[in-house]
């Protein structure tokens, strides 16, 4: 339960008007129904004319004190004097009337306050949902690029949707009843021992049965729980590598093999859900049986007490005791659900915690630097990069100097370390050993906002939205001008293939611009680009996906872009470097030729070999 207590105080915090709202609720709920039950004790006398007594007005104070004895002595003769006045002015029949109105009215009372009692932890209950998904999507925003290398994408959409609604059907939905159930038991066990300390104390020996039988119940309930959250998660990743990869499928006739994957990890969350299910289904009999027969118990030594001539209580009490202590289980079986609920959200919680919890190794000093802008190189200084598991060195000794204006292409075979190397520019990632240099300030002591404003990426793949094709190229930039959008996108080569679409700049483009071709959506990344205005520019493999066409409109596009720009360019296409202020060849992490084009193939080394190649 201290992991639940801890969940608790994390998320409920912000909602104590909701939680201070139900506690009166629930009191006042508690004392109506209290209230309700009492007058079953002189309707009962009176129906069969047990009280034979005559009652004189009692006053609740003994000279002029306050005494809790006498206070409840005064209460119970004062109620039997006014229902007796009324008996003699109005009649019996009368008074009954009205004492059953009265206790329709207290049971209107109480489940309005019941209703009441609900109803305010509504907001908080939606609320702690909305900023549990909130504060995920903040963190997965925040979290460096090499945590998403060592975790499923299926595996954390799972998380921000099936964990977070467990979270929702398991804890938040027990709140109410951890808020209204020991009111209820306090109130309840108050009364009792006010009516008869003897059978309460009874009474409170039989009830850990209750607590004992459902903590039984409930040890394994989190781990099948963790488990079928596990096993949907499975589930998850297998439909969205199915959706990346659906014309792979298709193309190697694969549908019968990923319909028996999806099927497999389907069947084995299905016998997950069973466990629970099953565990869940066996509380209620379980409770109801040991509520019964802990009635069973006070039933047989409150009938022993009543048979005693000497006893303290007699049958109506007792009957009002009984009615008490019928609805005494109810809280303890709410209080078994929750040990069943809680355990199944706290094993969601666990899994929504590896990713709020973790640790997000790109720290942005108290004392950062803002860059405003780019003045004069940028200078990477014995740079080494290794991967936190250590399996292997990526960038070993790394030193490059990129002055300002200058236009630097690294080339190299698959697993050199090129990107590695670029994404230490904006800190996507930081690096293990030396350090990298803009215009004096080591990145790692500037403010991150601030060194990405100065940075703009064109990518192999365009990464774009599923929005339209002028907030695309607006991503980012904030207040922009469709006149500064169209601007972009002429420079870019776009603007004729745009105003192609129906609804020109206004077309959606679908999931990750579905509607569009590989050169088309490359452009509309290069406008997206050239809008931001970066003084240093960095590009991925820009045009390596790309046909001959689509290769030549993006490539005019990006000399342009390149122009009067500092840029840093990966290629595989020498063609597409060879104006290169500077040519860097690496292999296996390591820069091991450096020059101009023409200088670079005079060597007759590595770089000569990749250019031979190329021209075959």
């Amino acid at each position: 339960m201290k992991q639940f207590w801890s969940v608790l105080r994390r998320f409920v915090a912000p909602y104590k008007g909701c939680v201070a709202g139900s506690v009166v609720m629930n009191v006042l709920s508690a004392v109506f129904n209290i209230f309700s039950f009492a007058m079953i004790i002189p309707i009962m006398k009176m129906i069969f004319q047990i009280d034979k007594a005559v009652y004189s007005y009692m006053p609740f104070t003994s000279g002029g004190q306050f005494q809790f004895k006498v206070f409840k002595e005064a209460l119970i003769n004062n109620m039997y004097y006014y229902v007796q006045t009324v008996i003699d002015t109005r009649g019996a029949s009368f008074a009954l009337f009205a004492i059953g109105a009265v206790l329709g009215l207290m049971t209107a009372l109480k489940t309005a306050c019941y209703f009441g009692s609900t109803a305010v932890m509504v907001p908080m209950r939606t609320g702690i949902v909305r900023d549990i998904r909130t504060k995920l999507y903040d963190k997965l925003l925040s979290l460096p690029l090499g945590f998403f290398s060592d975790e499923r994408k299926g595996d954390i959409i799972a998380r921000m949707s099936g964990d977070v609604a467990e979270v929702e059907n398991s804890i938040t939905s027990v709140l109410d009843m951890l808020i209204k159930n020991p009111i209820l038991i306090i109130f309840y066990f108050t009364t009792l021992l006010l009516v008869s300390w003897k059978l309460t104390l009874f009474t409170i020996t039989v009830v850990p049965l209750i607590a004992w039988g459902m903590s039984a119940l409930g040890k394994r309930l989190k781990a099948d729980s963790l488990d079928a959250q596990n096993r949907l998660s499975d589930t998850m990743t297998t439909l969205d590598e199915t959706l990346g990869g659906l014309r792979i499928v298709k193309a190697f006739l694969a549908e019968k093999k990923m319909s028996g994957r999806f099927r497999s990890t389907a069947d084995e969350y299905r016998k997950a859900c069973n466990r629970v299910s099953v565990r869940q289904a066996s509380a209620h009999p379980v409770s109801e049986f040991l509520g019964t027969l802990m009635i069973m118990l006070v039933l047989w030594y409150g009938g022993t007490l009543i048979l005693n001539e000497n006893s303290s209580i007699d049958a109506p009490p007792f009957i009002f005791h009984m009615g008490i202590l019928y609805s005494v289980p109810l809280p303890p079986k709410d209080f078994a659900r929750a040990t069943y609920m809680i355990p199944r959200g706290l094993a969601s919680v666990e899994r929504i915690d590896k990713i709020l919890m973790a640790e997000n190794n790109i720290r942005e000093k108290a004392d950062a630097v803002a860059l405003d802008s780019f003045k004069d190189s940028i200078v990477f200084k014995d740079v080494c990069f290794t991967y936190e598991n250590g399996a292997r060195e990526v960038l070993t000794g790394i030193n490059l100097e990129v002055p300002k204006g200058k236009t630097i292409a690294i080339v190299g075979q698959s697993g050199s370390g090129k990107s590695t190397l670029v994404d230490l520019v904006p800190r996507y990632r930081d690096v293990s050993g030396g350090c990298i240099l803009i215009d004096g300030h080591d990145v790692r002591d500037v403010k991150i906002a601030t060194l990405r404003a100065l940075i703009g990426n064109v990518n192999q793949e365009a990464i774009l939205f599923n929005d339209t094709i002028f907030n695309n190229i607006a991503f980012g930039v904030e207040n922009a001008t469709l006149d500064q959008v169209i601007a972009a996108a002429k420079i870019a080569n776009a603007h004729d293939f745009i105003m192609e679409k129906e609804e020109g700049y206004f077309t959606t483009i679908g999931d990750r611009g579905s509607k569009l071709s590989g050169g088309q959506r490359q452009r509309i990344s290069i406008a997206r680009a050239i809008l931001k205005n970066p003084d240093i520019l960095i590009l991925d493999e820009a045009t390596s996906a790309l046909d001959t066409e689509s290769e030549r409109l993006v490539q005019e596009a990006l000399d342009r872009l390149t122009s009067s720009r500092t840029t840093i360019a990966i290629a595989h296409r020498l063609s597409t470097i060879k104006n290169a202020d500077l040519i860097c060849v690496m292999q296996d992490g390591r820069i091991v030729e450096r020059g101009r084009h023409d200088e670079l193939i005079a060597l007759g080394g590595y770089y000569k070999k990749l250019n031979d190649m190329q021209a075959l």
